[in-house]
Parts: structure tokens; sequence; C-alpha cells
């Protein structure tokens, strides 16, 4: 599947170049490099190619970003497949999103139950699960599942965290959801390239250079909102200088933090010093284990809501 330019019609900035060194031999990682380096080369210049990721999905996306889409226009999308009009109603008759109990079967109410940001993220998990199954990606079904996994996690603390900082808990959700996207990316790509590279720490080393400047391309192309894009591309940087606002970017830091110390077996220790999105959304290190209990307890509940 290929998307060409962004929302803004503007091509992304090519993606940054990080070296990292390797532990398989000279040429085995020079070829990797140079493979990770073409990828980050097509994103940026507007070309997403992701085998077994669900077109439908993209046609939602960019159907939603046009804030004067009408509700049966997304439905008519979401017919095309069967499957996810499925999941959408089930995600609508989930606890998340009816806590009435009363059921619903028919997608429009479904949709408009939902709110676009939810549609987004359930159309998101959908399509994931679609190359989670795939049979041409077996061979790294393992690693996508931990990192759906992870990605779960993220988004679950990112909206708790979002809301606690009276910022848009369900873009922080979507955001926290995508945040590994980049890293899917290469993955998926690279299935068949080596069978040596997936098992290497080195290309494991690279992958976690290049995801988030690779994974902020994907979704220009895909027309996302740039605070979304800049916190997918900022993610690792966690000393941001003088900025004083807390923003999505701090949100999603800090998420990704607190979700590898949620993925610890207790007592867990939250090591704030050299992140300083912890001080700019205010969070003590009591705040912050009372955001992973949160987080914690609903992820059973997003789960179900998501059909995961």
């Amino acid at each position: 599947m290929s998307s060409a330019a962004s929302a803004t019609g503007a091509k992304p900035k090519e993606a940054a170049a990080p070296q990292g060194a390797g532990s398989f031999g000279s040429e085995e990682h020079a070829a990797a490099l140079r493979f990770v380096r073409t990828l980050a080369t097509e994103v940026s210049a507007g070309t997403v190619n992701l085998p077994s990721f669900p077109d439908v999905v993209i046609r939602i996306r960019k159907a939603l970003a046009d804030p004067e889409v009408k509700v049966s226009h997304i439905v008519k999308i979401v017919s095309t497949e069967p499957r996810l009009a499925a999941r959408l109603i089930q995600a609508a008759n989930s606890a998340a999103f009816n806590p009435s109990g009363k059921p619903l079967t028919d997608l429009r109410t479904a949709i408009t139950r939902l709110g676009h940001r939810p549609v987004q993220s359930s159309s998101m998990a959908f399509a994931i699960r679609q190359l989670r199954l795939a049979p041409a990606l077996r061979s790294i079904a393992k690693p996508l599942n931990v990192l759906w996994e992870q990605s779960i996690s993220v988004a679950s603390i990112c909206q708790v965290i979002a809301r606690r900082a009276k910022l848009n808990p369900d873009e922080a959700f979507l955001t926290g959801l995508l945040h590994g996207i980049g890293r899917l990316y290469i993955m998926v790509r690279s299935v068949g390239r080596s069978d040596k590279w997936h098992s290497d720490p080195s290309f494991k080393d690279m992958i976690e250079g290049w995801h988030p400047a690779i994974g902020k391309a994907i979704l220009e192309n895909w027309g996302f909102a740039e605070g979304t894009c800049e916190a997918l591309a900022n993610q690792a940087d966690t000393d941001r200088g003088a900025k004083t606002d807390a923003d999505l970017t701090d949100v999603l830091i800090v998420g990704i933090a607190l979700a590898s110390v949620l993925r610890e077996p207790g007592p867990r220790t939250v090591e704030m010093e050299g992140i300083s999105s912890f001080q700019r959304l205010g969070l003590t290190a009591q705040d912050c284990a009372a955001v992973m209990q949160h987080a914690e307890h609903q992820l059973g509940t997003l789960h179900a809501a998501l059909g995961c």
C-alpha cells in the first residue's frame, strides 16, 4: 500500500540517521543500515508500503482528518470491511463506551457513540491485529505481539496522564497506541531480508535509533495532527530544555517511561531523574504510582474495547 504526500501537501522532513555499533559482522551490519536508511528515505519522500495493513484504515484516517466529515461518509467507508464494522460495534458495546449495558447493533450509532479518535484507535487496533495474524509475518509474530502489548500499556498510561494534565485524553491514547509504528514498520519490511537480523541485539539497537523519525514520517503521510507527529519524533528526548508548558510529547515520554516500569515485577521504582517531562507535568513519585495503578486497572477494559 502506498500513501503519497502528507495532509498539508508538504513532504515530511527526511529522517535523521543515527549510527549504531553493531554486533553482527561488518557486512551484515552495513546491509542492515543501508536497508533502514532506504526505508527512512522512502517514507520521508511520501511512500508508505506496509504489507498486510488494511487500506480501509488509512481511508478512515484521512476522512476523519476533515473536521466537516459526515458520519454517513465514515459509515460508507467502514462498511467496505465487514470485520472492521463488527469490531467497531463490539467496541461501542464494551464497558468502556457502554456503561449502561444497553446494546446497539447498527454501525452508524456505534460510530457516533465512539467518536472520531476512538474510531481511529479501534481501526488501528484492527489493522495491527491483521498484521499480527498475517501468515507472511509469522516469523516475527512474537515481537509484534510484544510491541502491541507495550503499545496498549503506553496508550493507557498516556490517557490517564493527559486527564490529569487537562490535555485531550483520546488524542494522548491514540498517540501512545501508535508510538511504536516506526518500529513496527521496520520489523515488517525487514521480514525475509535476513534471518539473523531480528535475533541480533545490534539490529534492535538500530531500530531504536531510527523508529521515532520513521514513525513521524509515516503519520505525516497518513495525515495525523502535527502534535502527534512531533510527539513520535521526540519520544526519546528526555531532556527537552527550557520548555515550560506540558504538551503531548511530555505525556508520551512519561507514558513510555512508566509503561517500562509497569512491566517490572514489584516493588517498582520510577527513575524520574534526567526526564524533564515529569517536572513539566507536575508528577511526583506518588502521582506516578497512582497513574500506573489506574492504567493497570483499565487495561482489561481496553483489551475488550480494542478487541485484542
